[in-house]
């Protein structure tokens, strides 16, 4: 018995990606990936969370402890969020600024609520130098560098741009002053998870100063529903616009507005917030302006932000056991186009007709990618794209161009279809819209599907463990039912809903009068 040759390329996470081996006439011939698939979502949604964002390319643990390490795939996905949620604001008259990173430690306690409600999360640097040990075991902190003032890394900017705000503000002419900025920010916490929970995370954070009440209540509500846009316009997730409780509100604020979206694990995660901070700050930090009357005010005070979490509430909303499904708008490729060829001379031919396809959508603003890689086989590629998320795929094979014929696959729906080529660009450009369209559809569904009312704290508790999703239940308005609820079930009320009808009830734990439903559910 005579062997042929043995070709085993392996990838950059040790797995073949394709082999063929020959015994006389007899080939066998493997493409694809030999590396365990994503567990099953039903089966163990957070097992199948973590996996998807590895294998996905998205983000990776780092050295650090509770940090992240975003990966360039990752990281493309959070600049198409940045850059539309960044137009969003300047088309709505904010700027972008930047603040520093350390915040003296006395600033916090200039407001008794923020300080208690960011002080067990606050990274704090006391020394500012390093020196070798005597022993010659390494550095340590030189004693003699220690700061006057301790400083925090900053949790949230509320206090060091407000006061920086009394430097800038002096008259209602200033007003009102609407300044983001994008940043990143640290709070030490103890159970992390890639995207959802981190030591450190990147954001935008909001945070404007106003003349009257009334504007800074309208500049609130407004930053709720550009970020509700954006969440269902551009991350085809449908979310429920609501308030916070007393107890859940932003540490110094006093009204927080809300986004809250349901995961396919029927769990809710915050998707944004936007805070009324009244004249809290303003008074903390002496912000005053004279009005049109000459008269000293404190300014009217709101923030607002999102952060990477965003990233997570996409990967959980839409995505499957093969991998990532992203809305178009925010995929980094939206098209690809895959090689199916033998030689040079049909790969030649196929280029051709690719880099034409690829101009022409490019063209319309369409991202593509041909992938003439000739280091995998196409069911790598296929395999490899779809854990990805490309919302559309090209196959372009020899045999097909000469018929005039293409195929398209489209992720969030699997199908397969083949058109003419000369419609191509036709096709995708309304394919596209159609996923976007389709993929909301899909979790909107979903969500009307988990949202249940109930009116006993026996059938809370059922439908808690066994369906999950929001919760519709009366409440008697107490932090104490609230924070009881929560202990025995570890559901927390996620908003009271805008668009929440007065109805007469019983709260389900109490039994004392409730007005208005509220959403519970068990959150990230």
């Amino acid at each position: 018995m005579t062997f042929g040759e043995l070709v085993y390329p392996f990838s950059k996470d040790n797995h073949i990606e394709s082999f063929n081996i020959g015994f006389n006439n007899f080939k066998i011939n493997y493409s694809g990936s030999m590396a365990k698939g994503l567990p099953k979502r039903s089966e163990d949604f957070s097992a199948w969370y973590n996996e998807l964002v590895k294998k996905a390319d998205l983000a990776e643990n780092s050295a650090v402890r509770g940090c992240m390490v975003v990966k360039p795939y990752g990281f493309a996905i959070w600049e198409k969020m940045q850059q539309t949620l960044d137009k969003m604001f300047k088309d709505t008259g904010h700027s972008n600024a930047y603040f520093p990173l350390f915040i003296p430690k006395s600033y916090l306690s200039k407001e008794a609520d923020h300080v208690e409600g960011f002080a067990k999360e606050c990274a704090v640097v006391t020394h500012y130098r390093l020196k070798n040990a005597e022993d010659g075991s390494g550095v340590v902190v030189d004693p003699d560098a220690k700061l006057e003032e301790e400083l925090i890394v900053r949790p949230t900017s509320e206090t060091v741009i407000w006061s920086t705000y009394k430097n800038w503000i002096q008259s209602y002419r200033d007003l009102p002053l609407l300044v983001n900025q994008w940043a990143n920010v640290v709070r030490w916490e103890m159970r992390t998870r890639i995207f959802l929970r981190t030591a450190e995370f990147l954001w935008q954070e909001g945070h404007t100063a106003h003349a009257t009440k009334a504007e800074a209540i309208q500049e609130t509500e407004q930053m709720m529903e550009v970020y509700a846009t954006f969440a269902e316009q551009f991350m085809g997730v449908p979310v429920v616009r609501g308030l916070k409780t007393e107890s859940e509100r932003f540490a110094g604020a006093e009204e927080t507005y809300c986004i809250e979206a349901l995961m396919q694990d029927g769990k809710a995660l915050q998707a944004g917030t936007s805070h009324f901070l009244g004249q809290n700050f303003a008074k903390a930090f002496d912000v005053t302006f004279s009005n049109q009357n000459n008269e000293l005010e404190h300014v009217w005070g709101t923030s607002w932000g999102v952060s990477t979490r965003l990233m997570g509430a996409l990967i959980m909303s839409h995505s499957d056991d093969e991998g990532l499904v992203l809305p178009p708008k925010l995929a980094p490729i939206q098209v690809v186009i895959v090689p199916i060829y033998k030689g040079d001379d049909q790969l030649a031919a196929i280029s051709e007709k690719a880099n034409a396809l690829k101009d022409a959508l490019q063209a319309k603003g369409i991202s593509v990618k041909f992938d003439d890689r000739d280091t995998v086989r196409p069911g790598f590629k296929f395999a490899d794209w779809e854990m990805k998320g490309v919302p559309v795929r090209v196959t372009m094979g020899h045999r097909d161009l000469e018929q005039g014929l293409v195929e398209i696959a489209r992720r969030d729906t699997k199908e397969k279809s083949s058109y003419k080529v000369e419609v191509m660009e036709e096709v995708i450009t309304n394919l596209l819209d159609e996923i976007q369209e389709n993929i909301y559809k899909k979790a909107s569904d979903f969500r009307a599907d988990n949202i249940t009312e109930v009116n006993s704290y026996e059938e809370f508790k059922e439908v808690l463990e066994t369906k999950g999703g929001f919760i519709s239940a009366h409440w008697d308005g107490t932090a104490e039912t609230e924070e009881l609820i929560k202990e025995e079930t570890k559901a927390t009320i996620r908003c009271i809903p805008l668009d929440a009808k007065d109805e007469e009830g019983v709260c389900i734990k109490t039994g004392k009068p409730s007005t208005k439903r509220v959403l519970f559910a068990k959150a990230y």
